[in-house]
């Protein structure tokens, strides 16, 4: 390997591992997170929740089936870094539009392979978050440790506010023909509902559309006045990054509709609802990033396959008596899910919407639609 080639990575634990430059050159800070999906790097990389973060595949090739456009879930590469044990710069997919070395050398991605993946994963679960670098353009160690150590993490940061929409915009775009018939189109009426952006992924927007959903998407911060002016009859949380008691302006909003309209939340989406509902969230020692967690719905007795992606958390303790668990997670016993006993809001951790991962929680859209028109 040629020196042009290499590219380093370093913990703020002292690790420093040598290996492939696979993407841009620069350098990137950020936590490191590992992801267990065997596919669906392409959607984990344009996810705004991976905003702040440094993803780590745990799967040991990635990039066999290179880039397919229209898999996208927003209009850029969020995430910080890419780390794999072994890319394919060889599509094998007649999807593929761009080789994956190639989109992450476009998006400026710095990303490397050829290090030890699984003793990356075990170091993260055994230690918890850790920060770190990734460079093409410095070698040094000492250096590097002191970047990874002066990185800044996702705690206390309102990365909402840099992922989200510029200015409200209508959103009309179903599911593309090829996805699964198992999960049905909604007829009849459309609601008209208001979505808050506070990283929200493309399918997202396309499972509230395809349910019978009449969607806006409006910017993370804009105010409950603004959102009523709309006249929605239904209000969506979206996911997104950063430490959710730092969305101050959406908790605010959030605040001010419920008990006003039906509220549906995801991922952050879901905490900053829990927080304005009187419960308190958490950071995780490393987080749920997956394609593949199993979830119990406490309302039907089921257990779900679902995707996530989280780093913080509900905390059960907290979670005040006008709450009901509805869900929680069957790994860690971690929450999952809850619902207002009176108001008519419901929101869960997970992503039902999947890309990447398993349609079991699809339904969820559907079951909003229904909470509306009841």
């Amino acid at each position: 390997m040629s020196e042009h080639e290499k590219a380093w990575l370093a913990l703020e634990n002292g690790v420093v591992m040598t290996g492939r430059a696979i993407g841009a050159a620069g350098e990137k800070t950020g936590d490191l997170v590992f992801n267990t999906a065997m596919s669906g790097y392409h959607e984990i990389l344009t996810d705004p929740s991976y905003s702040g973060q440094a993803v780590l595949m745990t799967y040991p090739l990635i990039g066999n089936y290179g880039v397919a456009e229209e898999d996208a879930e927003s209009s850029k590469a969020w995430a910080e870094a890419f780390v794999v044990r072994e890319v394919s710069s060889i599509p094998s997919s007649h999807r593929s539009d761009i080789s994956l070395p190639d989109w992450l050398r476009r998006e400026g991605v710095v990303a490397i392979d050829g290090v030890d993946t699984r003793r990356l994963t075990k170091m993260v679960r055994e230690e918890g978050s850790l920060r770190v670098v990734v460079s093409t353009t410095d070698s040094d160690p000492e250096s590097l440790m002191a970047k990874a150590r002066g990185a800044q993490s996702t705690d206390g940061r309102n990365l909402a506010s840099a992922v989200t929409c510029p200015e409200p915009y209508h959103w009309r775009e179903p599911y593309p023909a090829s996805y699964p018939a198992e999960v049905p189109a909604a007829e009849g009426q459309r609601v008209r509902c208001v979505a808050y952006d506070f990283g929200a992924k493309r399918n997202i927007l396309r499972s509230l559309v395809h349910c019978g959903f009449d969607l806006t998407v409006v910017p993370a911060g804009t105010p409950a006045s603004d959102v009523m002016g709309m006249d929605p009859e239904a209000i969506f949380l979206s996911n997104g990054p950063g430490d959710p008691a730092a969305v101050e302006e959406g908790i605010a909003a959030v605040g001010d509709l419920v008990g006003k309209l039906p509220i549906f939340g995801i991922c952050l989406g879901h905490q900053i609802l829990s927080i304005v509902l009187g419960a308190k969230t958490a950071k995780m020692p490393f987080g749920h990033h997956g394609a593949n967690h199993p979830v119990r719905d406490l309302l039907t007795g089921r257990v779900e396959i679902t995707s996530q992606n989280h780093s913080f958390a509900v905390c059960e303790e907290s979670l005040p008596s006008a709450l009901e668990l509805t869900h929680v997670n069957l790994n860690d016993q971690s929450v999952e899910g809850i619902a207002h006993k009176t108001a008519n809001c419901f929101s869960v951790q997970y992503h039902p919407e999947a890309a990447p991962g398993p349609l079991d929680s699809a339904h969820l859209f559907s079951r909003f639609r229904e909470r509306v028109l009841a």
